[in-house]
Order: C-alpha cells, then sequence, then structure tokens
C-alpha cells in the first residue's frame, strides 16, 4: 500500500501565514557605519522606491541611529514591525512602507 501522507500539503494557521507575510522582507539595506543623518536619508531614499506595504530591513548601529532613525521613521509615515539586537552589533530594524 501507497503512503500518501507525503502528497498531502502540511496545515498551516492563517496567523501563521499572516505573521510570515507581515514578516517578509522585500529589500534590505546595511547602514553599519553610516552616521545620522545620512542613514536615514538612505532609509527614506529606499522606501520611496517602494511599493507602500513592502516591507525594508534596515540595519543601524546602536547608540544615535537607533534613538534617531524609528523615531524619523514613524514621523513619515512608515511602521516599525520588529526591532532585533544584533549579535554581530547593531540593530535590525523591519519597517512596512506606509502610504
Amino acid at each position: 500500500m501507497k503512503d500518501t501522507s507525503v502528497d498531502k500539503p502540511l496545515a498551516t494557521s492563517p496567523e501563521s501565514t499572516a505573521e510570515e507575510t507581515e514578516r517578509r522582507v522585500d529589500e534590505t539595506l546595511d547602514l553599519r557605519g553610516v552616521g545620522c543623518p545620512i542613514n536615514f536619508v538612505k532609509i527614506k531614499l529606499k522606501l520611496e522606491a517602494m511599493d507602500e506595504g513592502q516591507n525594508l530591513k534596515a540595519i543601524v548601529d546602536t547608540g544615535e541611529p537607533m534613538r534617531s532613525v524609528p523615531r524619523a521613521i514613524k514621523e513619515e509615515g512608515h511602521k516599525i514591525i520588529h526591532a532585533e539586537k544584533l549579535d554581530a552589533g547593531g540593530f535590525s530594524l523591519l519597517i512596512k512602507k506606509g502610504a
């Protein structure tokens, strides 16, 4: 008898699918070593070239960039979905482009 269990798709919950979609990365910018305000300007220019609802992963240094960049992103109408401290230094910010 043939085992057809591998032919069946894996069940996924709507929550995990929505979370995966929310956390997808469409573009990435590594801005470690780039000072303020140039790091924000580069993020802003990249977001302008992206479509509304797309996600940008931006990596910034700790200190002033991590204090200034998130605030400026929100002021521009975008949303930070996730922020994570990296072992290699800096922070990874997942930014959803707003309208």
